[in-house]
């Protein structure tokens, strides 16, 4: 390549000019503080010049790239779109190319992104005032006042704050503060200086300080406020307890709901006044706890001694979840089938007062034998529960305590009265005792039914003139109910005879025959009672024959 004899430098710029196409541009970035969004590039060759850049945008609804307003055709090597209308929440796409004419770059294409994600917050806005030992600040958040990235966590934003004097350059405080705050224990007639910044914890997000502002402290004030202000419980009310050095004076206590603090400007009409705290002459006054529900407060005081007034204290941040007293339960204890129940109260003291309970209790139960040193401990959240299989008649202890068990903190009340009862008998031993008695009942009616029949087979047996009633006479006969109570060597024997009488017989052949049906039918013996007739086989001899039956011994 030969060298132009007036420059080859130039010479050599316009021929790569025309024998090359432009190349991307490099080093792309987004940067994006609260609302406002630029987009910043270098060129791709510092010796093209009249070069121009173009970018352009893609969003999800969208799949074909869109010309980003503002940003077509710029000759410096960045755009600003803040006023492009986005979703802070949607992804991005921007790609961005050189062109010069009708030659162009190939599009550098960056990495999609979030706007909310990828945003930076930016330095708040702060405004002070002064007191002796006091300074108040007045803190905007970041972004403006309709900013859009901000927009949901506006009243999400904490602040950090470092001060330190003027005139030192080596001791630094730093506190967390609200919008409105106050910063003490400072010193009189001092310049203090001081820089801010916001935070988005959830987000994990750290914003950049705020300009560093300078204020004087006033002249020390007459009276000084009331210090070391403290706030406790004692059953069903509070106790706000302050120090003050001088005596003879006039308190006033103030509280303020804790979410107005999150937001920023002045609150003092806010603010309202503690029942019986007002004009009061000692260090402390109590209120009822009703005063305040489950929740975060702030409490101030002041002191008076005729025209002359203090400024407020310091505000005492107040939380209700802290100062919870929880009262010892009531046990109740009932016996049933060898079991113990046991029944949960609220206190004494909360039975004719109609108090908030927002939280729920967990019990604590220790039981055991009353002859015993080892104790059973079970947590149980029902206020009516049992205790089965446990001995019988046997004494068992109990005593319980109630627990709030919330993951920010733990409390419990003391535990309560002792309280034994002893067990009855199980439903066995009833069971026993019942089936014993009725076993009892049926063995002596069996004895009593077999004494009486005993009874009247010796009535019978011995004294046979005594006859058997009716009933028993019509079913067993005198004959039978011998057969059953005699044994069979002690039966009677019944001899029977058989007469034959016919009217030709004499006299002396009735003899005769008398003793021939003697010898010939004289002994038969039968072991069977009853009645028996002889009939003559030969019924045509035409005579009758009488049968007369007669028993002997």
């Amino acid at each position: 390549m030969r060298r132009h004899p007036k420059g080859g430098r130039f010479y050599y710029k316009y021929k790569r000019e025309k024998g090359t196409n432009l190349k991307s541009p490099q080093n792309v970035e987004v940067y994006i503080v609260d609302d406002s969004c630029i987009l910043k590039w270098s060129g791709s060759d510092e010796f093209v010049s009249n070069v121009t850049f173009s970018v352009d945008y893609q969003i999800p609804e969208i799949d074909d790239w869109i010309k980003l307003p503002g940003c077509q055709y710029v000759t410096s090597t960045q755009c600003d779109f803040s006023s492009l209308q986005l979703n802070v929440y949607d992804e991005v796409k921007l790609r961005v190319r050189a062109e010069k004419g009708n030659d162009t770059s190939p599009w550098y294409e960056v990495d999609s992104f979030i706007p909310f994600q990828k945003a930076q917050i930016g330095p708040p806005e702060v405004h002070l005032e002064a007191e002796d030992r006091a300074v108040i600040l007045n803190i905007s958040p970041p972004g403006t006042q309709d900013s859009v990235m901000w927009a949901m966590d506006s009243s999400s934003f904490t602040y950090s704050l470092v001060i330190w004097k003027n005139s030192s350059s080596g001791e630094k405080r730093t506190e967390t503060v609200y919008p409105r705050d106050k910063i003490y224990k400072l010193s009189p007639e001092t310049t203090y200086c001081l820089k801010v910044r916001a935070r988005l914890r959830v987000q994990r997000k750290v914003g950049l300080y705020s300009p560093v502002s300078c204020i004087n402290t006033t002249v020390e004030n007459k009276l000084p406020p009331p210090e070391n202000i403290q706030i406790d419980s004692n059953n069903w009310n509070y106790i706000i307890k302050w120090d003050y050095k001088y005596e003879n004076m006039t308190f006033q206590a103030q509280w303020l709901y804790g979410y107005l603090k999150k937001f920023p400007g002045k609150h003092e009409d806010k603010w309202k006044q503690l029942p019986d705290c007002e004009n009061v002459k000692t260090t402390q006054c109590v209120f009822p706890r009703s005063t305040f529900s489950r929740g975060i407060y702030f409490v101030r005081v002041q002191a008076s001694n005729g025209n002359n007034t203090s400024l407020w204290s310091e505000e005492k941040r107040f939380d209700t979840e802290i100062q919870t007293i929880i009262l010892p339960p009531l046990i109740n204890l009932k016996s049933v089938n060898g079991s113990l129940r046991v029944y949960i109260g609220a206190p004494k003291e909360s039975e004719n007062k109609s108090v908030d309970q927002p939280y729920r209790l967990t019990y604590e139960i220790n039981f055991w034998e009353n002859t015993s040193d080892t104790q059973s401990k079970i947590l149980q959240k029902k206020t009516d529960f049992t205790f089965l299989n446990l001995k019988p008649l046997t004494v068992y202890c109990v005593k319980a305590r109630a627990l709030i068990l919330e993951e920010k903190w733990n409390k419990s009340s003391d535990f309560s009265d002792t309280v034994c009862e002893k067990t009855k008998p199980g439903n066995t031993s009833r069971t026993l005792l019942i089936a014993g008695i009725c076993i009892a009942l049926l063995i002596l009616a069996a004895v009593v039914y077999v004494v009486r029949v005993l009874w009247r087979c010796i009535n019978y047996v011995f004294f046979p003139s005594s006859k058997p009633p009716s009933a028993v006479d019509e079913y067993f006969s005198e004959h039978l109910l011998k057969n059953l109570l005699l044994s069979t060597s002690a039966e009677q024997i019944e001899r029977c005879f058989v007469i034959e009488n016919t009217n030709t017989v004499s006299a002396a052949e009735e003899t005769n025959h008398a003793g021939e049906d003697y010898k010939k039918y004289g002994s038969q013996t039968s072991q069977d009672s009853g009645n028996y007739s002889n009939e003559d086989e030969n019924s045509g001899s035409g005579l009758s024959e009488e049968v007369l039956l007669q028993g002997a011994v």
